[in-house]
């Protein structure tokens, strides 16, 4: 997505759930993702009714737009990584 021209920039990053801690360090260990931790204060995941391995498409003004499962959506799959990667491109150019 690099070489992609887009409107807006597209970052990845990671939000582990509160209680899920102690697999932080393994989950991080020879990646470079930038990795969150959730908090009581914020509650992304219930806020947002994240399911294990979603991946949430998040608008300019860190509102939800769209959600899509890894565990459904195999992306050794090449037709669901495409589905993603377009989803991430919709996304970075709608209006």
């Amino acid at each position: 997505m690099n070489a992609e021209t887009t409107a807006l920039e597209i970052h990845v990053l990671g939000v582990n759930g509160i209680g899920l801690e102690s697999g932080n360090g393994s989950i991080t260990a020879g990646r470079d993702i930038p990795w969150l931790q959730d908090v009581a204060a914020e509650d992304v995941w219930t806020q947002w009714q994240v399911t294990y391995r979603d991946v949430v498409i998040v608008g300019p003004q860190s509102t939800k737009v769209g959600v899509y499962n890894l565990t459904l959506h195999d992306l050794a799959d090449p037709t669901n990584y495409a589905e993603l990667r377009q989803l991430l491109l919709d996304a970075a150019n709608a209006p």
